[in-house]
């Protein structure tokens, strides 16, 4: 850490520089942010106590490698602007490219070969790769940190979440396929879009059992809504997600439908995670397609061949970011409450921006709730038959030819017969969650965890999460009765379940009532909000401008967009 003596006029030209463009701007933003972080005492203000008290070697070492990564970006963008004047200013859609996405117009294909129509540049060292980066812990922390855990029983945890417990819905009831009234009204892919946005901005790799505080978690994920599971540290940091004969696209699968793979199945993909099962890997190929089609328009456009990554990233990730807010969100919580905390902010979770963190409340509670919209089994064609989602439609290999999903099936695209439906939110989680294969969780010392409802439990038991019932007090939401919780607890109710309970008696089994729904709304508004490059934080009037079958941007325009094969 710094001196609390240090120079406070570079630190606030550094605090009130205006958000910069390009690659090399949000870099420079973020290595900002953290080193404000490491010279600030742990309440975010310089620590007064004298030097010889507070002084920690490492800390130091670390301070001084982030002034120095600074000087480098900062270095690095005066290089790119004497070299290439006007480079740089992709992270805000141009006047010049704002109005180009639409249909591209034919051109003749570019020859690209690796190294050919790219800047050169240092293979060896490269701001952009994660193993030249600082390594500080991306933080969690707790939205309502005044309130006490739950009073933990894990025993009682254990039987609601085993086979036969509360949170087992049954193979039976899940294959009727609608008919026993379990179909929500949203369309079944809602969950796994859900789940992609989850694997955007959190990754926890702690094990499941044992007391862990917010201090020791680490979140292998930027707390941002910046599709770093797409791109992960881009073209030169992660050059094996690129195409070798185009470097401004992503490498697919051979015949299109998959993402590469190594000669063992193993997929070379932004988020591993997101080749677990059929449906996240559908969704993953179908935003590297989208990318690939926006490449081809802004190429058809003009846009020089250094600048085709970032631009296309940048229009990527704000019609993303859209669909989050505009989209998803009003689904699931109700188009009130986001109109509420687009106007008035975050009651509870503001975070400033720069300093983004995931709150527990949120990652380990509220945000699991995709858990109980999920059905045993999916039809993935038109009139074919109903396949359970695990083991069946386990990934982590090639995509069988046989196993490809026709969007129509699990989302509502224009011109075609609804999808299947979503499950409803009741408390209770589908057969195929209840005894997860090993392919999913690997070897464990016990099949307790093989149960998504007790990985669910124990979790928000081990990180102390306060109470549903605590959460409804504090923000003022009447609490849920005996007969709505449906379950005796020791205690009160475990947040996590207390959300789904309150989805299937307040929002009617299709969206989250007051407490889950406040606690989604606010942090996903909030880290939009938090994050420097996002559309919210640099033009919060920004509207799409890629296509669209409707008044307003949707995801299936992007999962239209992503399944185009016609030829620019």
């Amino acid at each position: 850490m710094s001196s609390p003596t240090g120079d406070d006029a570079t630190r606030d030209i550094r605090r009130n520089r205006l958000p910069h463009d390009g690659f090399l701007h949000a870099l420079e933003h973020d290595v900002e942010a953290e080193l404000e972080l490491a010279e600030d005492g742990p309440d975010g203000r310089p620590d007064p106590r004298p030097v010889d008290e507070w002084l920690d070697p490492d800390a130091q070492r670390y301070e001084i490698g982030l002034q120095n990564l600074l000087g480098a970006v900062e270095s690095a963008e005066e290089s790119v602007r004497e070299a290439m004047p006007g480079a740089g200013h992709a992270s805000r859609p141009a006047a010049s490219t704002a109005g180009t996405l639409g249909p591209p117009q034919p051109t003749a294909a570019l020859p690209h070969r690796h190294g050919s129509q790219v800047p050169a540049r240092d293979h060896c060292l490269s701001l952009v790769r994660a193993v030249d980066r600082p390594t500080a812990a991306t933080r969690y922390g707790r939205m309502f940190p005044q309130l006490e855990p739950l009073a933990g029983d894990p025993e009682s945890l254990l039987r609601a979440g085993d086979p036969g417990g509360i949170c087992d819905a049954g193979a039976a009831l899940d294959r009727l396929a609608g008919t026993a009234g379990d179909d929500a009204t949203q369309a079944a892919g809602w969950p796994f879009f859900g789940q992609l946005i989850a694997h955007d901005i959190t990754a926890d790799r702690s094990p499941i059992g044992g007391a862990t505080g917010p201090e020791q978690l680490r979140n292998a994920r930027a707390p941002k809504l910046n599709l770093e599971l797409l791109y992960a540290d881009g073209p030169i940091g992660s050059p094996f997600l690129f195409d070798v004969e185009d470097p401004a696209k992503f490498l697919l699968g051979p015949d299109g439908h998959d993402v590469p793979r190594n000669q063992q199945g193993v997929a070379l993909i932004g988020d591993p995670r997101n080749d677990v099962h059929l449906f996240s890997l559908s969704l993953h190929v179908a935003l590297l397609r989208a990318h690939n089609r926006i490449v081809d328009r802004l190429r058809t456009a003009g846009v020089a061949e250094a600048d085709l990554v970032d631009a296309a990233r940048v229009a990527l990730t704000w019609h993303y970011q859209w669909i989050v807010v505009h989209d998803f969100l009003p689904r699931l919580v109700g188009a009130e409450l986001v109109e509420q905390v687009l106007a008035e902010g975050g009651r509870w979770f503001a975070p400033e921006p720069g300093h983004g963190y995931i709150p527990l409340e949120f990652a380990d509670a509220a945000y699991r709730y995709g858990h109980g919209q999920i059905r045993h089994s999916y039809r993935l064609v038109a009139d074919g038959p109903a396949v359970p989602l695990f083991p069946d439609l386990t990934g982590f290999g090639p995509l069988r030819a046989d196993r490809r999903l026709d969007f129509a099936q699990v989302f509502d695209l224009p011109g075609r017969p609804p999808a299947q439906r979503a499950k409803r939110l009741d408390g209770r989680l589908a057969t195929s969650l209840i005894g997860l294969p090993e392919q999913v969780t690997g070897e464990l010392a016990t099949d307790d965890y093989r149960s998504l409802a007790v990985r669910d439990l124990i979790r928000g038991e081990t990180t102390g999460l306060p109470s549903g019932e605590a959460v409804a007090r504090l923000l003022g939401a009447a609490p849920l009765t005996a007969d709505e919780r449906g379950h005796d607890w020791p205690h009160d109710t475990p947040l996590w379940y207390y959300v789904l309970k309150e989805a299937q008696h307040r929002g009617d089994g299709d969206r989250l009532g007051p407490v889950g729904g406040r606690i989604v709304a606010e942090v996903l508004i909030g880290l939009l909000r938090a994050d420097p490059a996002s559309y919210l934080s640099l033009e919060p009037g920004w509207r799409p401008n890629l296509p669209a079958a409707g008044a307003t941007y949707a995801l299936t325009d992007l999962l239209t967009l992503g399944d185009d094969r016609e030829e620019s």
